[in-house]
């Protein structure tokens, strides 16, 4: 054979560095897509079969130590069950190779959890991880069921379950394919995400997105305990958004329809939370999509309470744009509402109740809801729950929105008015609710004819009432407004015989209105004792008190005001 010229020669070289390039390239991919497959959970999932290939030794230090241990649960299981004698047998038993060992730890810990009702020491917790990691199905099973007792009864503290490094484990069970092991495990995540700081190391641990791929399991443990899951984990806002971006909306919605109870209030549980953030009411209201609307609307009429008292805290959430509550009430919501406020669970009274006062704040929407099955049910609400300050504070919320001049015949023809009078006998003073109510009777007794509706129903014990309410003026507003109604209903003879039992409370508080420093209560005393000095029991009794005097301190100190501003009005314009 002759010998290479140079040029053979370099294509020699060139190819030979060429095929090494191509190797290098090739062995760089053939490590990197084994990694991969070896990081893979499908290979956690089938790491059982391969391990039944053989079977494991039993080890003579194992087998001294089964002995013991089952020597130990025959003798001193009663005396201490989880005392410092069986801690290291249940580490050589958890960590061993040999599926009957472990079995017998996690069989254990099964016991324990079920039986005894007994806070587990820390370092018991240890062996579960191994437990947790075993190829063998049924300690899978026992482990995480056992786990799930002692977090349920509350015998171990939740945030140290995930700061020893049981998140991971736990999280790596929920891609099994057995039902039991994924039911257990969400039920374990559902748990722990009840604080804080589990729910952020979940979302680390990208847990979000197996649990949502089990929301849609034929499973209904399963289901239940992955929805329940999420739900908790929608109590933090961080995690809300990591929620979204993982496409969690369009499940929970979905769900909605699920035909179990527990799926639908745990998803509609989950949405509420999630609307109470107004940044994601765009996610879950498109702009061509009222499909989350509709559901949530016919959830109202569900016959689980708790769903439909959800579906009203979802839609109320919801209903923060003029938009939305328009679509609401094109829904055909009320009548819906209206019924609800007749159901015997006060949540979901209390819950139709508040997305009513959300309505009712819109202008639009109050020719709607002024009607006359609206206003009877609310009248029929008050009548039999005056004492629920919630009922009663948003009622009166309610129609006092809705008590425009043309409204009020209606308003009086319900029993909303003597409901609302009744109330203010029961209603403590502290109680928010006596506010709204006093607001809604002064801005009613404006009317000439709610004000004579209100007179027909007024008798000794609301007038000594709204009395002791207008000398109260540690409560301004309650004070201020049963003052105003005082005002209102003086010149009906029927009221000016009530007022007469009472004309030196009244004097009383009509000297603390005329020297308050706002002016709104000084101008509300002048106006009501120039009512009651047509009276001449009134009169006469004004001028015993030195009524006079103090109507020409007011009048002085009004006088030098008008000057003080007349004089900074004229510095001003030079």
């Amino acid at each position: 054979m002759g010998q290479l010229c140079g040029r053979c020669m370099q294509l020699l070289r060139d190819f030979i560095g060429f095929v090494q390039r191509m190797s290098s390239d090739l062995v760089q991919g053939i490590k990197e897509c084994l990694t991969l497959i070896s990081n893979c959970s499908c290979l956690k999932q089938n790491s059982s079969k391969n391990r039944q290939l053989y079977k494991p030794i039993l080890q003579p230090h194992e087998r001294v130590t089964a002995q013991e241990f089952l020597q130990h649960i025959e003798t001193d299981f009663e005396m201490s069950p989880l005392g410092k004698d069986p801690l290291e047998a249940l580490r050589t038993l958890s960590f061993s190779e040999n599926p009957g060992l472990q079995q017998s730890a996690a069989l254990y810990y099964l016991h324990v959890s079920q039986h005894m009702n007994i806070p587990l020491p820390v370092e018991h917790l240890e062996p579960f991880y191994a437990l947790l990691r075993s190829a063998d199905l049924e300690v899978q099973q026992m482990s995480s069921l056992s786990l799930v007792n002692f977090l349920l009864e509350g015998n171990i503290d939740k945030e140290l379950v995930v700061q020893m490094g049981l998140l991971e484990p736990i999280l790596d069970l929920l891609e099994s394919e057995d039902p039991t092991v994924q039911c257990n495990s969400c039920a374990c995540i559902m748990t722990l995400a009840v604080s804080e700081s589990n729910r952020e190391a979940i979302g680390a641990a990208r847990g979000v997105t197996p649990l949502l791929s089990l929301a849609n399991s034929y499973d209904p443990r399963v289901q239940q305990n992955a929805v329940g899951a999420v739900l908790n984990l929608t109590q933090s806002e961080k995690i809300q958004q990591v929620l979204c971006k993982e496409g969690a909306l369009p499940v929970l919605a979905l769900l909605l329809e699920s035909p179990d109870s527990e799926v639908q209030y745990y998803s509609c549980a989950a949405l509420s939370n999630v609307a109470a953030n107004v940044q994601h009411h765009k996610a879950l209201l498109g702009p061509s999509d009222r499909f989350l609307l509709r559901s949530l609307i016919s959830l109202l009429s569900s016959s689980v309470d708790k769903v439909s008292s959800q579906a009203c805290v979802c839609l109320r959430n919801l209903a923060t744009s003029v938009d939305i509550q328009a679509e609401m009430v094109a829904e055909n919501v009320l009548p819906q509402l209206c019924s609800l406020l007749a159901s015997g669970s006060e949540d979901v009274r209390r819950a139709s109740i508040a997305l009513l006062w959300i309505l009712s704040q819109h202008p639009p929407n109050q020719d709607i809801l002024a009607c006359a099955e609206l206003l009877q049910s609310l009248g029929m609400l008050l009548a039999a729950h005056k004492t629920d300050p919630v009922i009663v504070g948003h009622t009166a919320c309610i129609i006092r929105n809705l008590c425009l001049s043309k409204n009020t015949q209606r308003i009086t023809e319900s029993r909303c008015v003597e409901g609302l009078l009744q109330t203010l006998l029961l209603t403590d003073t502290q109680e928010d609710s006596l506010h709204y109510v006093t607001s809604c009777l002064a801005e009613l007794a404006k009317q000439e004819g709610a004000m004579l509706h209100m007179v027909q129903w007024m008798d000794e014990p609301l007038t000594r009432c709204l009395v002791r309410l207008a000398g109260q003026l540690e409560h301004p507003e309650p004070s201020f407004h049963a003052a105003s109604i005082i005002q209102h209903m003086i010149s009906h003879e029927k009221m000016m015989l009530l007022w007469k039992y009472h004309i030196e409370e009244i004097q009383a508080y009509l000297k603390n209105f005329l020297t308050h420093q706002e002016v709104r209560f000084q101008q509300l005393g002048i106006s009501t004792l120039c009512r009651l000095r047509a009276d001449p029991d009134f009169s006469l009794a004004f001028r015993k008190s030195q009524m006079v005097k103090l109507l020409e301190q007011v009048r002085q100190q009004t006088e030098e005001t008008q000057e003080l501003l007349r004089a900074a009005m004229c510095h001003e314009d030079s």
